[in-house]
């Protein structure tokens, strides 16, 4: 359960800014997409090795 501590005199438009911000960051929208659809390990290995490709060129791009 996500708290939001709203002090004395915080508009309402603030607490919800900051509920949205909390939820997100647990990423349970983002598990819940995940599981509506079966994914191959496969398919998820190609993934993640071509997002550290993505991440190497972008370093090494900035070193030089």
């Amino acid at each position: 359960m996500i708290i939001i501590p709203v002090k004395e005199g915080e508009s309402i438009d603030r607490a919800l800014k900051k509920y949205k911000r909390k939820f997100e960051k647990t990423g349970v929208v983002k598990e819940l997409r995940e599981r509506q659809k079966f994914t191959k390990p496969s398919v998820l290995k190609r993934e993640e090795k071509l997002k550290a490709i993505y991440i190497q060129q972008i370093k090494q791009q900035e070193e030089g």
